[in-house]
Order: C-alpha cells, then sequence, then structure tokens
C-alpha cells in the first residue's frame, strides 16, 4: 500500500529519531530526516519474497529502530529510548538510495511534516538500561562483533510502544 512499484499517492517511511527531535517535531511542526531512513523499497519486497506486506513493513521499522542506536549514540544527552516516526509521504518526498539486495534505506527529499505523522513508537521507561547499552554496542554489532549483537538484541527484545502524534505533548 505505501511502497515502492505500488501506485499510491502515500508511501509510509519509518524515522529513527530521538525524544529530543520530537521536541522540534512538536516545536516546529516538522522533523528534519537524519540519513538512514527505512521503507519497504522494491530491493526489500525481492529479498524477502516471501514476506507479506506486514512482515515486509515489520523489517523496515526494525531497522529504523536500530537506526535510532545509532542516533543516540551520537547524541548522549538525549533519553536512551529508541524513537521511530512512522509516517505517510508523497511519494515524490522519498528517493531511492541503494540498490543493494535487501537494503530498506530511503532518503527524504525534506523534512517531515507533523500532518504527515501516522504514528510515534517509543521505548517504554524500562527499556533504557537495554536501550542504553545496544546504544553503546550498535557499531560493535553492525561490523559483527557476536557480543556487541546479543546486547543490541537484548534492547530489540523490547517492543516500542505506540502514540498517536496528538499525543506528541503527553509524551514530551
Amino acid at each position: 500500500m505505501y511502497t515502492f512499484g505500488v501506485a499510491t499517492d502515500l508511501m509510509r517511511v519509518y524515522v529513527p529519531a530521538t525524544m529530543p527531535q520530537l521536541a522540534v517535531l512538536r516545536e516546529r511542526g516538522e522533523l528534519t530526516a537524519p540519513v538512514e531512513v527505512h521503507a519497504v523499497t522494491p530491493t526489500l519486497r525481492e529479498w524477502y519474497a516471501e514476506g507479506d506486506e506486514e512482515e515486509l513493513e515489520y523489517v523496515a521499522f526494525t531497522r529504523a529502530a536500530q537506526s535510532a542506536l545509532r542516533l543516540l549514540r551520537r547524541d548522549p544527552d538525549a533519553p536512551r529510548r529508541r524513537v521511530v516516526v512512522s509516517a505517510d509521504l508523497a511519494r515524490g518526498a522519498v528517493q531511492r538510495v541503494d540498490a543493494e539486495l535487501g537494503s530498506s534505506m530511503v532518503k527524504l527529499t525534506g523534512p517531515v511534516p507533523v500532518q504527515s505523522v501516522a504514528a510515534i513508537h517509543v521505548d517504554s521507561v524500562d527499556a533504557t538500561d537495554d536501550v542504553a547499552a545496544a546504544a553503546d554496542q550498535v557499531e560493535e554489532a553492525l561490523a559483527g562483533d557476536p557480543d556487541a549483537q546479543f546486547t543490541v538484541d537484548s534492547a530489540e527484545d523490547h517492543e516500542l510502544e505506540w502514540f498517536d502524534v496528538s499525543e506528541l505533548d503527553t509524551l514530551l
């Protein structure tokens, strides 16, 4: 429904973020997208040929959550909670960036307006210790360190909670 190769006007993207970036979304009415934004792409669809749409969206969402760990590593002052903003954007606002088989990465041509936000997903407070440890180890995990991957997997065991955009004030 929201993917490349399907004739719709909108595409669902999964934007990794931090709690301070959510504050910017609230204050400015838009979120400046990081480099690593994820969506169901043709290469992801080809790699998961047996996967249905929901499974493909879950893969893209999970990758955005892992990208949120990388943002946390770069911002030591941000609360240790992964954030993923799900947004429905006009297809022209989303560009493919990587033809690598299985890639879900896309590039946005501009900021994500608050009106396009479908949902905000945030770790619960009880996940902060595991998320903090994972943020410290995410680069090593991506480089193939099995111990670091175990630490990242511990954070991924926590499901992100779902919030409507109207709950942004309460969430912050």
